[in-house]
């Protein structure tokens, strides 16, 4: 395996620098693909979903820790998850923009998005390159901050070029639903990780 793919099949920086602000509970890793956020989220102790519509894929992640869940939600199946059930999401290399309102209404207050994926200007570097699968400009940032999707607070937002673990351009967010509260004990009990 080329060292290039070695580090495609690892967990994302991003998700693991930003996991420990996640409360403990259930974590949804929607479009989970290879299980890589998964694993890394069942390791630090969580209850996680894994959703994707690859029934092979879910197939894999039967394993202590990992609920596998194999669902197509851009077919028209209807979302299956309450509001507020979640502690977190982790989504990362995908991009379903009609999903957003739902996502982001399934985390409990005080509950961490983690959110990573292609933006425009990628097709310079290879796929995807169709406008319907890259955000726009700040267009992340701007769902997540949209009062219609709640009340929450940016930890950490990037939009630019990155050259790991390929070249691509990318937006992340990371995200807090308020609860009141939420703020005040993230600085607490992460002081080192900003």
């Amino acid at each position: 395996m080329a060292a290039g793919a070695d580090l495609v099949a690892q967990p994302s920086a991003w998700v693991r620098r930003f996991a420990p602000l996640i409360p403990q509970g259930e974590v949804l890793d929607l479009a989970c693909g290879s299980g890589r956020h998964s694993r890394l989220l069942a390791g630090l102790g969580y209850r996680v979903c894994a959703l994707d519509r690859d029934v092979a894929v879910v197939s894999n992640l039967a394993l202590p820790g990992i609920n596998p869940l194999q669902l197509d939600l851009e077919n028209g199946t209807p979302w299956p998850f309450a509001p507020a059930r979640f502690a977190g999401a982790v989504v990362t290399n995908y991009l379903h923009r009609p999903l957003f309102p739902l996502l982001l209404a399934s985390i409990a207050p005080g509950g961490v998005l983690l959110y990573e994926t292609f933006a425009c200007g990628n097709e310079r570097y290879g796929k995807p390159s169709n406008p319907d699968f890259l955000l726009r400009p700040g267009e992340l940032l701007d769902i997540v901050c949209n009062q219609a999707a709640g009340n929450w607070r940016v930890v950490a937002f990037e939009d630019g070029y990155v050259d790991v673990p390929k070249p691509a351009m990318m937006q992340r967010i990371c995200a807090i639903k308020a609860d009141g509260t939420a703020n005040s004990a993230i600085a607490m009990n992460f002081p080192g990780i900003f």
